[in-house]
């Protein structure tokens, strides 16, 4: 399923990680200095927030390239099960909590 994407994966997984060491550099920056707008201070904490997501779901689809039909479709259906209980009222604040 993912044969030909593996380059397209590992580029994009690239530039993503490029981008979240620079958000999170920069929201450390801001905590201790406080110089970001607060709109560019919301959405760089969404990037961080979905970010790693993103990052995760494409290295793994580039891990998964590899791998043979069974193993791509378990690992979909994983992302998909994040994906979908990240929008079920309560789960975040959960998420949270349990690692506090």
């Amino acid at each position: 399923m993912f044969k030909g994407l593996e380059k397209v994966f590992d580029i994009i997984g690239e530039i993503l990680a490029v981008v979240l060491v620079i958000v999170f550099a920069l929201l450390i920056l801001d905590a201790n200095f406080n110089f970001l707008p607060d709109t560019v201070l919301n959405i760089f904490t969404v990037i961080k927030e979905y970010g790693a997501l993103v990052l995760i779901a494409v290295v793994g689809c580039e891990a998964m390239s590899k791998r043979n039909f069974l193993f791509q479709i378990i690992f979909l259906a994983l992302v998909a099960l994040i994906v979908i209980f990240l929008f079920f009222p309560g789960t975040y604040e959960n998420l949270i909590h349990v690692i506090k």
